[in-house]
């Protein structure tokens, strides 16, 4: 049975509520960042762990435990910077714990690219890197002691004995026709699973909690499985492995964490995470217990998250690999170009709730385009290069002009460029038969080449016999002097340049096809089940569901996420080293990929220099863009900063209480950075205003 993960929760603990069940976290109230709030309080005196300010370097503890059963994406970002960053700021430490008790489905290699990223992002372990596997003997220990103890039996139903008697969420379970077997033949028959003597989903060591109990997961939840599968650490010394429930909480005992953070679906195991640390002898949980609270995940409009979807996309070849730039993995975004900044940046920004959310892909666009713009150094470059001839030039002019690097940074130096009577421009910028706006080529029309202060003139269009399109423009010039025209156009000399592959992406996923709740859904039902359901998993039934669900992922797939063009850039572009990042004039910000050679240059673009796209450029004349700033400013210069953006109705929708906006003209809230920004501005204005009076 499929339920809607919110309805999910809510007939969770609408029923615990009646038991008051294990319910341990002290609420707070809701803020950008109730996390924050929340280790403020226990720090403060009288609060949980106010013994522990003081310590250098270790006032909090908190972990990051990804599974290394694949790569990392955008979602873990979220989780990264909380718990790394609330380490940081607290004068803490961060645990990095490999939770690798799944043999099945871990390896090295995902190992190696989560330290990777999570480097990458900017964080930093030091020596306290840790594995679940490295546990096990001490895990296996305290399993037994709950079977000595009468809380853990045996089990030997079958998966679909034990799915039955399990119960639903509306009615109760059963209890197992083997959970009264002694404590004797329960001990004998675990260590026969540890010892080899028993196949697969044979047995399931089981905790004897309450098959009757409203939460699912407190219903006799599983312990060990049998899995004869290599560990990538512990080899073949185990063929039985723990429940990631087993053994989540009492490695964050083992460790001293102090405050272990979740998303939102380990809300319904929080009771059972409490339970193992009440019922097993841990040293020293009297004194630092640690508590689980859990936040809501980060969701990205039109962005597929899960990590068994994007396996589907890697496995059928739709994408390059984990790092194809078109992915949501920290290793394609690195490889896309997305600054690590940025992506701490936005994580802060969004804030953190318990609200189930969906948040708009313009959020990160915005802050991307804010850290690019300050940190790129600009070039010349043509996606779809066509051919100029200065006839009235001589074959062998060539003028050295100097372009500076950056137009708001002048420490960042400029660069030579060379002007030659044979250039090359971007398809964008020549249109046959352009709308009455465009003030870029055309035939018979003139442009102002950048950075050179020449104007050229159309006098002739080559086209190609067979397809028409225009291959060469045949151009006159003059020397701008004091003359003005409309059009002002990027140009690259073909004397001084280097043909390169440039990648254009569009997003993965058809827009509006990722349904975000479904994939909630499954993590919550995943969670419900937990691991104890695949280690059972008849293995025609489980191909049959992998074969539906991929089929459903490779129908959302976005056939055009792709354009590789043949584009041109300045020359000097062709020792830039991978990974570096530079604004394309016009065209938007572009990244050397990181398996680019001299023999194959390749870049990447990262992101539009707007969220309309240059395609989407009208080649509006600078005048009458002056024209209306000027028209603008006049409006504004007697407006109350209240009133002052609220005029400006091509750009803004939605407004706060002092007239700042907070959404744009689409209705795409406003970062949190934008925002600043404009405040300052209604500051300003506040202060004009005043000085007038």
């Amino acid at each position: 049975m499929v339920l809607r993960y919110s309805k999910v929760v809510a007939n969770w603990t609408a029923a615990i509520s009646k038991k008051d069940a294990f319910q341990k976290v002290p609420k707070v109230e809701e803020s950008t960042n109730f996390l924050r709030e929340l280790i403020k309080k226990d720090l403060s005196k009288g609060g949980r762990i106010h013994d522990r300010v003081g310590r250098t370097g270790d006032v909090v503890r908190t972990r990051f435990p990804p599974e290394p059963n694949g790569y990392l994406h955008i979602g873990h970002a979220k989780s990264i910077c909380l718990n790394f960053g609330f380490a940081a700021e607290f004068g803490g430490r961060c645990h990095l714990r490999f939770d690798d008790t799944n043999p099945a489905s871990e390896k090295q290699e995902y190992i190696d690219a989560i330290r990777s990223d999570v480097k990458w992002l900017g964080f930093d372990w030091g020596e306290h890197n840790y594995y679940a596997s490295s546990y096990f003997d001490q895990l296996y220990t305290w399993a037994e002691y709950l079977i000595t103890e009468g809380k853990a039996y045996v089990d030997s139903q079958t998966k679909e004995e034990a799915r039955i008697n399990r119960g639903t969420v509306t009615k109760k379970g059963k209890n197992s026709p083997f959970r009264d077997r002694s404590v004797e033949e329960n001990l004998k028959l675990f260590r026969e699973m540890r010892d080899g003597k028993h196949p697969e989903g044979a047995h399931m060591l089981r905790a004897k909690i309450d098959m009757g109990s409203a939460n699912m997961n407190m219903r006799d939840p599983g312990l060990y499985r049998v899995l004869h599968k290599e560990h990538p650490h512990t080899g073949n010394k185990w063929c039985i492995y723990p429940i990631y429930d087993f053994a989540h909480g009492q490695e964050d005992a083992i460790e001293g964490i102090t405050h272990s953070f979740c998303t939102l679906e380990f809300d319904q195991h929080r009771p059972l995470y409490d339970w193992f640390l009440d019922n097993l002898p841990i040293p020293g949980k009297e004194k630092c217990r640690p508590i689980q609270t859990e936040f809501a995940k980060l969701v990205l409009k039109d962005v597929v998250l899960s990590k068994r979807n994007l396996k589907v996309c890697v496995e059928n070849k739709v994408v390059t690999g984990w790092d194809d730039p078109r992915m949501p993995t920290l290793c394609g975004l690195r490889r896309r170009g997305i600054p690590p900044a940025a992506i701490r940046r936005f994580c802060e920004d969004i804030g953190v709730t318990r609200n189930f959310s969906v948040v708009d892909t313009a959020k990160l666009d915005d802050v991307v385009r804010e850290e690019l713009d300050v940190n790129c150094e600009r070039r010349f470059a043509a996606l779809s290069p066509i051919k100029v001839t200065i006839t009235d030039l001589p074959a062998d002019f060539r003028q050295e002009l100097k372009a500076d690097n950056h137009p708001k940074n002048p420490s960042m130096g400029s660069r030579p460029i060379i002007f030659t009577p044979t250039i090359y421009i971007d398809h964008g910028d020549f249109m046959f038969d352009p709308p009455a706006d465009y003030f870029r080529l055309k035939p018979n029309g003139e442009a102002m080449l950048r950075t050179c202060g020449i104007i050229i003139k159309v006098n002739e269009v080559v086209q190609d016999p067979t397809t028409k399109a225009v291959v060469e423009l045949k151009c006159t010039h003059e020397k701008a002097g004091n003359r003005k025209v409309a059009g002002h156009i990027g140009w690259v000399s073909a004397d001084d340049c280097v043909f390169v592959t440039a990648n254009v992406y569009e997003p993965l996923f058809k827009v509006g096809v990722v349904n975000h709740e479904e994939e909630a859904d499954a993590d919550a039902e995943a969670g419900a089940e937990g691991e104890e359901e695949d280690a059972a998993e008849d293995e025609e039934k489980k191909l049959a569901s992998h074969d539906e669900a991929r089929q459903k992922v490779l129908k959302m797939v976005n056939e055009n996420s792709i354009r590789a063009h043949k584009a041109v850039v300045e020359k000097n572009l062709a020792t830039a080293a991978p990974e570096t990042s530079f604004q394309f004039e016009r065209l938007g910000y572009f990244v050397v990929d990181k398996n680019s050679t001299p023999d194959n240059i390749v870049f990447n673009r990262t992101i539009t220099l707007r969220a309309s796209g240059p395609e989407k450029d009208t080649g509006r004349s600078r005048k009458a863009e002056q024209e209306e700033q000027m028209r603008l400013k006049k409006l504004l210069e007697d407006l109350p900063a209240s009133e002052m953006f609220k005029i400006q109705k091509d750009k803004y929708s939605k407004f706060d209480a002092d007239g700042i906006p907070t959404h744009d003209a689409k209705g795409t809230e406003l970062s949190k950075g934008a925002i600043k920004k404009l405040k300052k501005e209604a500051e300003k204005q506040t202060k004009k205003l005043a000085a007038k009076k």
